[in-house]
């Protein structure tokens, strides 16, 4: 049994120590796939996860952002905006930087089935002239930036800049279980300079560090948590291994290799790779991806997916990554989705060429495994075995 001290300093370091509880629930893949809507979706507007990342100006008031790439997006929690308390269901996504929802001023199917910001409602509210716009597979956003208090648990973000829609043309994303996105990348890939909710926290001294930390639970439902300022030992094992970022935009590390069955099939001079708790997929390049399906035994299927025989799995073999060093094994059980009739890879081809190679994405595919941290003090990633 823990002993607890209690005194000033304690009660004060643990009031900036805020848990957020996420949601695990079905991915816009599986609502659509079961209305059998999917394959239209994917025909009409390809998958094309690398256009997330492609970088742009601070200031440049188009973020490259596409709601396509949520396709995946399983975790999301609550929220609430301005005085009183509006609430809205968020990603919370290391992989950018904005924090936008809908608005009243948006009359799209799109917002009005989910809740919308309304200023009126909020004396704290502040308009600005600014606008956002934001591109997504099947359209676009346009926005425009407010300022108001956020409340992220027990976290009063107070004067946060933050993203209304008043267009989401399309229907598709009627059918997602989060109303807008919380994003957690660096204020360099922010769309119109617009200051991110965790560099707010660390300018106004909210978190007793400069780190926030994820669990991704592996079941539906609640136990999935996003904590900030602080690490939390009861959802990992072993010790963490940190790893220093390659650049200050995304969560950006290096990957040494790939492995399986001890041999190395990708990234054999080393490689990028992004850290992204907003896409469930772990992404690299088509050539390695396709090396890897194959390594595994996984077949072409449709909706650009790949399939296993869901009995296979106890033979099919680990990935490996091995990282500064340390090797991180996912077993089929962590990279194969399984659902009641069949059994898809969570594997995803996307070409991005950077300067130190081509781009992987560590997704939820990986995070579910790994608890891992995000510390801006430092400018490091660290993961810890999940438990």
């Amino acid at each position: 049994m823990r002993v607890v001290l209690l005194s000033l300093t304690l009660i004060a370091l643990s009031e900036s120590i805020n848990k957020i509880p996420l949601q695990k629930g079905k991915s816009l893949r599986n609502v659509l796939r079961e209305k059998g809507l999917l394959e239209d979706l994917l025909r009409r507007n390809p998958y094309d996860l690398s256009t997330k990342y492609q970088t742009f100006s601070s200031a440049a008031k188009v973020a490259n952002e596409p709601l396509i790439n949520y396709l995946d997006a399983e975790y999301y929690g609550v929220i609430s905006i301005g005085t009183p308390p509006q609430k809205f269901n968020v990603i919370f996504d290391t992989g950018s930087s904005n924090l936008w929802v809908p608005s009243v001023y948006c009359s799209y199917p799109a917002c009005i089935s989910h809740p919308r910001f309304e200023p009126k409602n909020s004396s704290t509210f502040r308009s600005t002239k600014e606008d956002l716009f934001i591109g997504y597979g099947t359209g676009f956003m346009i926005g425009v930036l407010g300022y108001d208090t956020v409340w992220v648990s027990d976290i009063e973000d107070t004067n946060q800049i933050f993203g209304l829609s008043t267009m989401e043309p399309g229907s598709t994303f009627d059918n997602v279980p989060f109303d807008g996105i919380l994003g957690l990348a660096y204020p360099s890939v922010s769309s119109s300079g617009a200051m991110p909710v965790f560099d707010n926290m660390m300018k106004e001294g909210l978190v007793s560090q400069k780190m926030f930390s994820v669990y991704l639970s592996k079941t539906e439902g609640p136990g999935s948590v996003v904590t900030f300022g602080d690490t939390d030992p009861s959802y990992y094992t072993g010790n963490i291994n940190w790893i220093p970022l390659t650049s200050e935009t995304y969560w950006e590390i290096k990957i040494d290799k790939v492995i399986i069955n001890s041999t190395t099939v990708a990234c054999s001079n080393g490689c990028t790779a992004i850290v992204d708790t907003g896409t469930s997929l772990l992404s690299g390049p088509t050539s390695a991806i396709t090396s890897i399906q194959k390594a595994v035994g996984a077949k072409p299927a449709t909706n650009w997916e790949y399939s296993v025989k869901c009995c296979s799995l106890p033979d099919m073999p680990d990935i490996i990554f091995e990282i500064s060093g340390v090797q991180y094994p996912l077993t089929p059980y962590a990279y194969v989705q399984q659902s009641k009739t069949s059994c898809t890879t969570g594997l995803q081809s996307m070409d991005i060429p950077t300067t130190s190679g081509d781009l992987w994405i560590l997704g939820d595919v990986f995070i579910r495994e790994y608890y891992s941290i995000f510390d801006r003090g430092n400018n490091k990633v660290g993961f810890a075995k999940a438990v």
